[in-house]
């Protein structure tokens, strides 16, 4: 039997308030992949109250995924990702509208990308793992002032107590942002809100035989991506919601 008041949002009810809530309703978020942090993110968003949510990703669901991703259960091995997102999406809130496309973004098209799908999005969440795409997605954002979080290196990090939200040119011990901050700087772009581990990476050999390019040497623990998922959909629902910055 359901208590008086008892339902999917009155508990954010009590720590956002009514009117916060119902920005949130109102809100649109984009999100660039849906992998570990991404399907963490998308779902941290539908139980936040979120109205809306664009989720783009190309790719299916694997075996090795069941470690980390949201969305990863035997059950969805070789489903597309987004459409196993906006099940669960429905699941979570069936009044959440879900775009869901199926779209594996190049550095080259995402301006036109982006200028198609985020009318109307009041943040953008990139977790995609292309260095190029991702430099291209901050420097349309920071050219148009579209709201953005950047989703940096989450391989061979093991202590959640070190992720930190900040601009990525005030980051440290992170490869990837250090990548971002050397690139950033030749095309321009003023800032970029990332979150980021502060941890040194743990140094993992390369498999034997195996080329850099397989990511071989890239290990990922079961329950840091999706801390990094739900600490930028807190982020992104503190923001929207008019109890976070601007």
């Amino acid at each position: 039997m359901t208590a008086t008041g008892d339902t999917a949002t009155s508990k954010l009810e009590l720590i956002m308030g009514r009117d916060g809530l119902a920005r949130l309703v109102d809100s649109t978020v984009m999100v660039l992949g849906v992998g570990g942090v991404g399907s963490n993110c998308v779902e941290a968003l539908a139980r936040g109250g979120v109205g809306r949510l664009v989720v783009v990703d190309h790719d299916v669901v694997q075996a090795s995924n069941i470690n980390r991703q949201a969305i990863a259960f035997h059950s969805t091995i070789g489903r597309k990702k987004v459409d196993v997102a906006r099940a669960m999406v429905a699941d979570i809130n069936p009044a959440a509208q879900v775009e869901a496309i199926d779209e594996f973004l190049l550095a080259e098209n995402v301006p036109a990308f982006i200028a198609a799908h985020a009318g109307g999005v009041d943040y953008v969440v990139d977790a995609i793992d292309t260095i190029s795409a991702k430099l291209a997605i901050a420097q349309y954002a920071d050219e148009r002032g579209l709201r953005l979080i950047s989703s940096m290196g989450a391989a061979n990090k093991l202590c959640p107590e070190c992720f930190r939200v900040a601009d990525v040119y005030d980051t440290v011990n992170c490869p990837l942002c250090r990548i971002m901050r050397k690139e950033g700087r030749k095309r321009g772009i003023r800032s970029l809100r990332v979150l980021y581990s502060c941890e040194q990476p743990v140094d993992v050999p390369v498999r034997e035989g195996a080329a850099r390019r397989e990511r071989s040497n890239l290990g990922t623990a079961s329950y840091v991506p999706p801390i990094m998922g739900q600490m930028i959909a807190g982020e992104v629902i503190r923001t929207l919601a008019g109890i976070g910055r601007a």
